[in-house]
């Protein structure tokens, strides 16, 4: 018998709400829209000291990608985020996403809830994608008693969303804290379910414009972002602008979406039901995605629905770009601008500067979060198809192993 399914991040009854900080940390920062200015020191914040940071990440993800399972694989690392999210009432807080997990920080007072959702989403991850999730949470005064540092700022690449970055070393000391087994989040009950509302996976793969999706992680040599990384960083972020070599990996028209039929796996095992109204469940949702397929390929403006104004919010809602103590990046390109920029990481690596690692793929992949309200705060996270930023991971783990460097993993 199918064990009962229970929702994480609910609130309890009969405890009173805790009082929110004013003005709220993450909501008072300002936004940023440059992307160039990404290593703007002034542009980060210290998180409050006595906020929480959250770590997730599948364990074995390279693995797993090799058997052609990044879809799932990238769908656990979004999962996170859509559960914190929705048990946080959809309340704005940083996060990254890294392809084959996710890092946050939170207010005091919803490390409760974010550990209900951490807990449920790593049983719906081995259920429902037979994957392993583990999660952690740890006080950010843990990672100042080591001498580092959590900073954020807030990047928006259009004004409907924004997406945290990460700076001063405090992350990938928590990453490598949860892989050490500290701070662990423990499994919820089986059969527990997290509020994984808008979580989908709709789009074909993306492919190249040039000649290849290039998944990029660079990180400095030494922990925190020396000058000299910094440098490297605004040369690179530069070069990117002016050629004609490389684009985003999102063209201006916006996704295609897959048939009806097709697509749904995903949202099919976010919603909560057993194994014989899997069916019906199903039907539903082919039945409910065909005038929405319809719409989207039509481009048949619908009342106040408009499918060119979503193709547009998509391209400009979307998070290819970012920093949590490393630079990740999904970038289209040609071969020739791929072997330009590992020649130039190389002698940066050779002179002390950075690390780095680079997965060349034929295409990139959308799993995205849509609020259950119409609206254009939905958020679309690109990962390349082919091992995307956990393979890139692991060659600058291999890369930093060699001088027995401490540095970001994918989180």
């Amino acid at each position: 018998m199918a064990a009962k399914r229970k929702s994480a991040g609910a609130a309890r009854q009969g405890e009173p709400a805790m009082r929110r900080t004013a003005p709220d940390f993450y909501e008072s920062l300002p936004r940023f829209t440059a992307f160039s200015s990404l290593m703007d020191p002034g542009l980060y914040r210290p998180l409050p000291t006595t906020w929480w940071l959250g770590v997730a990440d599948v364990v074995g993800s390279q693995q797993q990608i090799g058997l052609g399972r990044y879809k799932a694989v990238n769908a656990a690392g979004a999962a996170t985020i859509a559960a914190v999210s929705n048990a946080l009432g959809r309340r704005a807080f940083p996060f990254v996403f890294g392809g084959d997990g996710a890092s946050f920080a939170i207010a005091p007072e919803d490390v409760d809830t974010a550990r209900d959702a951490l807990a449920a989403t790593a049983v719906w991850v081995r259920e429902a994608l037979q994957l392993e999730l583990r999660t952690a949470l740890l006080p950010v005064a843990a990672v100042r008693d080591r001498g580092l540092d959590v900073r954020v700022a807030r990047y928006a690449p259009s004004p409907h969303v924004s997406y945290a970055m990460f700076s001063g070393g405090g992350l990938p000391w928590a990453e490598a804290a949860m892989k050490a087994g500290d701070y662990a989040v423990a499994p919820a009950e089986p059969g527990s379910q997290p509020d994984l509302t808008g979580l989908s996976c709709r789009w074909q793969e993306i492919r190249p414009r040039h000649a290849l999706m290039l998944s990029l992680v660079l990180a400095p040599q030494h922990s925190g972002d020396a000058p000299a990384f910094r440098q490297l960083v605004q040369e690179i972020l530069h070069s990117l602008e002016i050629s004609a070599e490389v684009a985003r990996p999102m063209q201006d028209e916006g996704p295609q979406m897959h048939g009806p039929w097709a697509g749904l796996d995903l949202e099919l095992r976010a919603v909560p039901g057993s194994r014989k109204s899997r069916f019906w469940r199903k039907l539903r949702l082919v039945a409910r995605s065909i005038p929405e397929y319809l719409i989207y390929r039509t481009g048949l403006r619908v009342g106040a629905f408009d499918p060119a104004v979503l193709r547009h919010e998509i391209v400009g809602n979307t998070d290819f770009r970012k920093y949590d103590d490393a630079l990740r990046m999904t970038l289209d390109c040609t071969e020739v601008f791929a072997d330009q920029l590992e020649a130039q990481l190389a002698a940066a690596e050779a002179q002390g500067i950075c690390h780095f690692g680079l997965e060349r793929q034929l295409a990139a992949q959308l799993t995205c979060i849509s609020p259950p309200v119409p609206g254009s705060g939905h958020m679309h996270f690109i990962d390349g198809a082919g091992g995307g930023y956990a393979a890139a991971a692991a060659r600058l783990k291999g890369r930093a192993a060699s001088v027995g460097a401490v540095v970001p993993s994918n989180p």
